[in-house]
Protein backbone atom coordinates (compact mmCIF):
# COMPACT_ATOMS: atom_id res chain seq x y z
CA UNK A 1 0.00 0.00 0.00
CA UNK A 2 2.74 2.21 0.67
CA UNK A 3 3.68 2.42 -3.08
CA UNK A 4 0.59 2.22 -4.51
CA UNK A 5 -1.50 5.12 -2.82
CA UNK A 6 1.50 7.79 -3.85
CA UNK A 7 1.34 6.62 -7.51
CA UNK A 8 -2.73 6.67 -7.18
CA UNK A 9 -2.17 10.10 -5.73
CA UNK A 10 0.09 11.63 -8.59
CA UNK A 11 -1.98 10.31 -11.52
CA UNK A 12 -5.00 12.15 -10.35
CA UNK A 13 -2.96 15.13 -9.74
CA UNK A 14 -1.33 14.75 -12.95
CA UNK A 15 -5.30 14.73 -14.65
CA UNK A 16 -6.36 17.77 -12.36
CA UNK A 17 -3.22 19.57 -13.51
CA UNK A 18 -4.06 19.33 -16.94
CA UNK A 19 -7.69 19.79 -16.87
CA UNK A 20 -6.61 23.20 -14.59
CA UNK A 21 -4.48 24.17 -18.00
CA UNK A 22 -7.50 23.59 -20.51
CA UNK A 23 -9.81 25.39 -18.57
CA UNK A 24 -6.87 28.58 -17.94
CA UNK A 25 -5.99 28.99 -21.16
CA UNK A 26 -9.63 28.82 -22.38
CA UNK A 27 -10.91 31.29 -19.99
CA UNK A 28 -7.91 33.60 -19.56
CA UNK A 29 -9.42 36.48 -17.24
CA UNK A 30 -10.26 34.80 -13.82
CA UNK A 31 -10.79 38.65 -12.72
CA UNK A 32 -14.28 38.81 -14.32
CA UNK A 33 -17.35 36.24 -14.49
CA UNK A 34 -16.09 32.78 -14.48
CA UNK A 35 -17.42 28.62 -14.64
CA UNK A 36 -17.78 25.82 -13.01
CA UNK A 37 -16.35 22.38 -13.94
CA UNK A 38 -17.62 19.03 -12.42
CA UNK A 39 -15.99 15.79 -13.23
CA UNK A 40 -16.86 12.15 -12.61
CA UNK A 41 -16.01 9.21 -12.98
CA UNK A 42 -18.03 5.49 -12.47
CA UNK A 43 -20.86 8.25 -10.70
CA UNK A 44 -17.81 9.89 -8.37
CA UNK A 45 -16.44 13.24 -8.45
CA UNK A 46 -12.58 13.44 -9.74
CA UNK A 47 -12.45 16.50 -10.55
CA UNK A 48 -14.50 19.63 -9.05
CA UNK A 49 -13.07 23.41 -9.53
CA UNK A 50 -14.17 27.30 -9.52
CA UNK A 51 -13.13 29.64 -11.93
CA UNK A 52 -13.71 33.58 -11.84
CA UNK A 53 -16.11 35.49 -9.96
CA UNK A 54 -19.56 34.25 -9.19
CA UNK A 55 -20.26 38.27 -8.63
CA UNK A 56 -18.15 40.97 -9.98
CA UNK A 57 -19.42 44.04 -8.15
CA UNK A 58 -19.29 41.96 -4.43
CA UNK A 59 -15.95 40.16 -5.72
CA UNK A 60 -17.07 37.07 -4.69
CA UNK A 61 -15.02 33.96 -5.72
CA UNK A 62 -16.93 31.57 -7.84
CA UNK A 63 -17.48 27.94 -6.30
CA UNK A 64 -18.83 24.21 -6.89
CA UNK A 65 -21.20 25.01 -5.17
CA UNK A 66 -23.08 28.10 -7.63
CA UNK A 67 -26.10 27.74 -8.97
CA UNK A 68 -26.42 28.74 -12.90
CA UNK A 69 -29.53 29.07 -15.57
CA UNK A 70 -29.12 26.30 -17.63
CA UNK A 71 -31.00 27.53 -20.35
CA UNK A 72 -31.66 24.51 -23.49
CA UNK A 73 -30.10 21.75 -20.86
CA UNK A 74 -33.13 22.23 -18.97
CA UNK A 75 -34.89 20.57 -21.94
CA UNK A 76 -33.63 16.99 -20.62
CA UNK A 77 -35.83 17.29 -18.16
CA UNK A 78 -38.69 18.20 -20.21
CA UNK A 79 -38.04 15.04 -21.82
CA UNK A 80 -38.03 12.99 -18.87
CA UNK A 81 -40.88 14.67 -17.64
CA UNK A 82 -43.08 13.46 -20.44
CA UNK A 83 -41.65 9.86 -20.59
CA UNK A 84 -42.83 9.98 -16.91
CA UNK A 85 -46.03 10.24 -17.79
CA UNK A 86 -46.00 8.08 -20.66
CA UNK A 87 -44.84 5.46 -17.87
CA UNK A 88 -47.68 6.62 -16.00
CA UNK A 89 -50.06 5.92 -19.14
CA UNK A 90 -51.34 9.54 -19.22
CA UNK A 91 -49.74 9.59 -22.83
CA UNK A 92 -47.76 8.07 -25.38
CA UNK A 93 -45.33 9.29 -27.59
CA UNK A 94 -47.04 8.82 -30.78
CA UNK A 95 -49.93 10.51 -29.97
CA UNK A 96 -50.62 13.76 -32.13
CA UNK A 97 -50.69 17.14 -30.56
CA UNK A 98 -54.34 17.58 -31.37
CA UNK A 99 -55.69 14.83 -28.86
CA UNK A 100 -54.73 17.12 -25.93
CA UNK A 101 -55.17 20.65 -28.13
CA UNK A 102 -57.65 20.10 -30.53
CA UNK A 103 -57.56 23.61 -31.78
CA UNK A 104 -53.39 23.37 -32.65
CA UNK A 105 -53.10 23.95 -36.22
CA UNK A 106 -51.84 21.06 -38.04
CA UNK A 107 -51.90 19.58 -34.63
CA UNK A 108 -53.34 15.75 -36.47
CA UNK A 109 -50.09 15.82 -37.93
CA UNK A 110 -47.87 16.51 -35.67
CA UNK A 111 -46.49 13.95 -32.76
CA UNK A 112 -45.36 13.94 -29.34
CA UNK A 113 -42.40 12.19 -30.62
CA UNK A 114 -41.43 14.54 -33.43
CA UNK A 115 -41.80 17.79 -30.79
CA UNK A 116 -39.09 15.83 -28.67
CA UNK A 117 -36.38 15.46 -31.46
CA UNK A 118 -36.97 18.59 -33.32
CA UNK A 119 -38.27 16.66 -36.34
CA UNK A 120 -42.04 19.01 -36.00
CA UNK A 121 -41.26 21.79 -38.32
CA UNK A 122 -43.16 24.13 -36.19
CA UNK A 123 -41.87 27.68 -36.16
CA UNK A 124 -39.01 28.72 -33.80
CA UNK A 125 -40.37 31.43 -31.45
CA UNK A 126 -36.92 32.21 -30.79
CA UNK A 127 -36.76 33.65 -34.28
CA UNK A 128 -39.59 35.32 -34.72
CA UNK A 129 -39.49 39.15 -34.89
CA UNK A 130 -41.99 39.87 -32.69
CA UNK A 131 -40.49 37.91 -29.42
CA UNK A 132 -38.82 41.66 -28.32
CA UNK A 133 -42.99 42.35 -27.64
CA UNK A 134 -43.18 39.23 -25.33
CA UNK A 135 -39.57 39.04 -23.75
CA UNK A 136 -40.62 41.03 -20.58
CA UNK A 137 -43.95 39.83 -20.08
CA UNK A 138 -45.50 37.08 -18.04
CA UNK A 139 -46.66 35.20 -20.31
CA UNK A 140 -48.77 31.35 -19.37
CA UNK A 141 -48.04 28.43 -21.06
CA UNK A 142 -50.91 28.94 -23.29
CA UNK A 143 -50.28 32.16 -23.96
CA UNK A 144 -46.31 31.18 -25.28
CA UNK A 145 -48.22 28.26 -27.60
CA UNK A 146 -50.44 30.90 -28.60
CA UNK A 147 -47.62 33.58 -29.98
CA UNK A 148 -46.23 30.89 -32.07
CA UNK A 149 -49.05 28.22 -33.35
CA UNK A 150 -50.49 30.01 -36.06
CA UNK A 151 -46.83 31.25 -37.93
CA UNK A 152 -46.46 29.00 -40.95
CA UNK A 153 -44.43 25.38 -40.44
CA UNK A 154 -41.15 25.50 -41.93
CA UNK A 155 -41.24 21.85 -43.40
CA UNK A 156 -43.53 18.87 -42.77
CA UNK A 157 -43.58 17.25 -39.54
CA UNK A 158 -40.67 14.24 -39.92
CA UNK A 159 -38.80 15.54 -42.79
CA UNK A 160 -36.26 16.80 -41.30
CA UNK A 161 -34.35 17.81 -38.20
CA UNK A 162 -34.11 21.39 -37.08
CA UNK A 163 -33.58 22.50 -33.35
CA UNK A 164 -36.66 24.02 -32.16
CA UNK A 165 -37.66 26.18 -28.84
CA UNK A 166 -40.94 25.83 -29.78
CA UNK A 167 -41.69 22.19 -29.73
CA UNK A 168 -40.50 21.65 -25.82
CA UNK A 169 -42.55 25.11 -24.81
CA UNK A 170 -45.31 22.89 -26.35
CA UNK A 171 -44.30 19.99 -24.47
CA UNK A 172 -44.13 21.85 -20.64
CA UNK A 173 -47.58 22.58 -21.82
CA UNK A 174 -48.51 19.21 -22.92
CA UNK A 175 -47.43 18.23 -18.84
CA UNK A 176 -49.10 20.75 -17.03
CA UNK A 177 -52.65 19.85 -19.50
CA UNK A 178 -51.94 16.05 -18.72
CA UNK A 179 -50.47 16.01 -15.26
CA UNK A 180 -52.92 18.50 -13.79
CA UNK A 181 -49.62 20.24 -12.27
CA UNK A 182 -47.57 23.40 -13.33
CA UNK A 183 -44.55 22.10 -15.04
CA UNK A 184 -42.03 24.14 -12.16
CA UNK A 185 -44.01 21.37 -9.49
CA UNK A 186 -44.06 18.67 -11.45
CA UNK A 187 -40.41 18.87 -12.36
CA UNK A 188 -39.68 19.69 -8.47
CA UNK A 189 -41.20 17.31 -7.50
CA UNK A 190 -40.87 14.00 -9.94
CA UNK A 191 -37.20 14.83 -11.11
CA UNK A 192 -35.39 17.27 -8.85
CA UNK A 193 -36.80 15.26 -5.22
CA UNK A 194 -36.35 11.82 -6.36
CA UNK A 195 -33.32 12.59 -7.87
CA UNK A 196 -32.09 14.49 -4.35
CA UNK A 197 -31.56 17.66 -6.64
CA UNK A 198 -31.75 20.24 -3.71
CA UNK A 199 -30.09 22.91 -5.03
CA UNK A 200 -32.14 23.26 -8.61
CA UNK A 201 -35.46 24.77 -9.54
CA UNK A 202 -37.30 26.95 -11.94
CA UNK A 203 -35.45 30.10 -12.72
CA UNK A 204 -36.18 33.49 -11.41
CA UNK A 205 -34.26 36.84 -10.60
CA UNK A 206 -36.55 38.49 -8.30
CA UNK A 207 -36.68 35.58 -5.38
CA UNK A 208 -33.49 35.09 -3.19
CA UNK A 209 -31.41 32.20 -4.69
CA UNK A 210 -28.44 31.36 -2.17
CA UNK A 211 -25.41 30.68 -3.77
CA UNK A 212 -26.96 32.14 -6.96
CA UNK A 213 -24.10 32.68 -9.86
CA UNK A 214 -24.88 36.34 -11.48
CA UNK A 215 -25.16 36.23 -15.13
CA UNK A 216 -22.89 38.69 -17.41
CA UNK A 217 -22.67 39.90 -21.17
CA UNK A 218 -19.04 41.30 -22.22
CA UNK A 219 -19.08 44.50 -24.14
CA UNK A 220 -16.02 46.69 -25.42
CA UNK A 221 -16.10 48.77 -22.32
CA UNK A 222 -16.42 45.77 -20.02
CA UNK A 223 -18.82 43.40 -18.57
CA UNK A 224 -22.32 44.36 -18.01
CA UNK A 225 -24.96 42.50 -15.95
CA UNK A 226 -27.27 40.24 -17.76
CA UNK A 227 -30.18 41.55 -19.66
CA UNK A 228 -33.51 40.66 -18.12
CA UNK A 229 -36.09 38.32 -19.51
CA UNK A 230 -39.26 36.39 -17.65
CA UNK A 231 -38.69 33.03 -17.47
CA UNK A 232 -42.19 32.44 -18.80
CA UNK A 233 -41.38 32.82 -22.08
CA UNK A 234 -38.48 30.65 -22.48
CA UNK A 235 -40.18 28.25 -19.61
CA UNK A 236 -39.61 24.37 -20.41
CA UNK A 237 -37.40 24.77 -23.64
CA UNK A 238 -34.59 26.73 -20.69
CA UNK A 239 -35.59 27.91 -17.71
CA UNK A 240 -34.27 25.64 -14.85
CA UNK A 241 -31.39 26.55 -12.42
CA UNK A 242 -29.06 23.83 -10.75
CA UNK A 243 -25.18 23.07 -9.83
CA UNK A 244 -22.81 21.14 -11.30
CA UNK A 245 -23.01 18.63 -7.87
CA UNK A 246 -27.01 18.52 -8.69
CA UNK A 247 -26.15 18.02 -12.20
CA UNK A 248 -24.29 14.76 -11.71
CA UNK A 249 -27.18 13.35 -9.28
CA UNK A 250 -29.03 13.85 -12.16
CA UNK A 251 -26.65 11.82 -14.87
CA UNK A 252 -26.70 9.40 -11.90
CA UNK A 253 -30.40 9.26 -11.52
CA UNK A 254 -30.85 8.34 -15.39
CA UNK A 255 -27.78 5.71 -15.13
CA UNK A 256 -29.38 3.68 -12.01
CA UNK A 257 -32.79 3.73 -13.56
CA UNK A 258 -34.56 6.17 -10.74
CA UNK A 259 -36.76 8.00 -12.78
CA UNK A 260 -37.70 5.90 -15.49
CA UNK A 261 -37.32 2.23 -16.19
CA UNK A 262 -34.69 0.83 -18.71
CA UNK A 263 -36.91 0.59 -21.84
CA UNK A 264 -37.84 4.22 -21.41
CA UNK A 265 -34.10 4.85 -20.96
CA UNK A 266 -33.31 2.97 -24.01
CA UNK A 267 -35.87 5.24 -26.08
CA UNK A 268 -34.55 8.51 -25.13
CA UNK A 269 -31.16 7.81 -26.04
CA UNK A 270 -31.80 6.31 -29.56
CA UNK A 271 -31.61 7.28 -32.61
CA UNK A 272 -34.49 7.82 -34.64
CA UNK A 273 -35.03 8.25 -38.77
CA UNK A 274 -36.70 10.88 -40.67
CA UNK A 275 -39.46 10.34 -43.24
CA UNK A 276 -37.10 9.32 -45.63
CA UNK A 277 -35.49 6.71 -43.53
CA UNK A 278 -31.98 8.64 -43.23
CA UNK A 279 -31.10 8.55 -39.28
CA UNK A 280 -30.37 11.63 -37.41
CA UNK A 281 -28.26 12.26 -34.38
CA UNK A 282 -30.81 13.23 -31.57
CA UNK A 283 -32.69 11.26 -29.16
CA UNK A 284 -35.30 12.67 -26.22
CA UNK A 285 -33.50 15.79 -25.14
CA UNK A 286 -29.85 14.87 -25.81
CA UNK A 287 -27.76 15.28 -29.28
CA UNK A 288 -26.31 11.76 -29.85
CA UNK A 289 -23.13 11.46 -31.61
CA UNK A 290 -19.57 10.10 -31.62
CA UNK A 291 -16.36 11.41 -30.35
CA UNK A 292 -13.20 10.21 -31.80
CA UNK A 293 -14.68 6.86 -31.94
CA UNK A 294 -16.86 7.50 -28.62
CA UNK A 295 -20.75 7.54 -28.44
CA UNK A 296 -21.37 10.85 -26.59
CA UNK A 297 -24.84 12.08 -25.25
CA UNK A 298 -24.26 15.87 -24.83
CA UNK A 299 -26.63 18.78 -24.58
CA UNK A 300 -25.20 22.78 -24.27
CA UNK A 301 -27.27 25.79 -22.79
CA UNK A 302 -27.35 29.55 -23.85
CA UNK A 303 -29.99 31.87 -21.92
CA UNK A 304 -28.86 35.48 -21.42
CA UNK A 305 -25.91 35.74 -19.07
CA UNK A 306 -25.27 31.96 -18.93
CA UNK A 307 -23.59 29.32 -21.46
CA UNK A 308 -23.68 25.46 -19.98
CA UNK A 309 -22.41 22.00 -21.59
CA UNK A 310 -22.95 18.46 -19.85
CA UNK A 311 -21.08 15.53 -21.98
CA UNK A 312 -21.34 12.23 -20.95
CA UNK A 313 -18.99 8.86 -22.40
CA UNK A 314 -21.84 5.85 -21.68
CA UNK A 315 -18.42 3.40 -22.53
CA UNK A 316 -16.43 5.22 -20.27
CA UNK A 317 -18.92 6.56 -17.59
CA UNK A 318 -17.63 9.48 -17.73
CA UNK A 319 -19.86 12.78 -16.96
CA UNK A 320 -18.40 16.51 -17.91
CA UNK A 321 -20.60 19.55 -16.82
CA UNK A 322 -19.43 23.12 -17.37
CA UNK A 323 -21.44 25.92 -16.27
CA UNK A 324 -20.06 29.75 -16.78
CA UNK A 325 -22.00 32.79 -15.64
CA UNK A 326 -21.33 34.89 -18.92
CA UNK A 327 -22.36 34.53 -22.55
CA UNK A 328 -19.12 35.18 -23.70
CA UNK A 329 -17.49 32.29 -23.08
CA UNK A 330 -18.97 29.12 -24.26
CA UNK A 331 -17.85 25.47 -22.31
CA UNK A 332 -19.01 23.55 -24.73
CA UNK A 333 -15.66 22.25 -26.67
CA UNK A 334 -13.77 22.66 -23.47
CA UNK A 335 -16.42 20.05 -21.57
CA UNK A 336 -15.49 17.85 -24.48
CA UNK A 337 -11.93 18.10 -24.50
CA UNK A 338 -12.24 17.64 -20.90
CA UNK A 339 -14.17 14.17 -21.62
CA UNK A 340 -11.79 13.31 -23.77
CA UNK A 341 -8.48 13.91 -21.42
CA UNK A 342 -10.26 12.25 -18.83
CA UNK A 343 -11.21 8.94 -20.96
CA UNK A 344 -7.74 8.89 -21.86
CA UNK A 345 -6.19 8.70 -18.17
CA UNK A 346 -9.09 6.41 -16.48
CA UNK A 347 -9.01 2.90 -16.44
Amino acid sequence: MAIVMPQLFLYAQTLNDKIDRLVYTELGDTTGPGAVFLVAHNGKVIYEKGFGKANIESGVAMNPQNVFQLGSITKQFTAIAIVILQEQGKLSVKDPVSKYIPDYPGGNKITIHQLLTHTSGIKDFTKMKSLGEIAQKNMTPKMMVDFFKNEPVDFIPGEKFEYNNSGYVLLGYLIELVSGETYENFIQKHLFEKAGMWDSRYATDRLIVLKRAYGYHKKEYGYVNKTQINFSVPFASGSLMSTAGDMLKWQNALNNHILINPKSTESVFSQYKLNNGDTFTYGYGWHLREMEGQPVREHGGSIFGFKTMGVYLPKKDIYVIGLSNCDCFSPTQLARDIALLTAESVQ
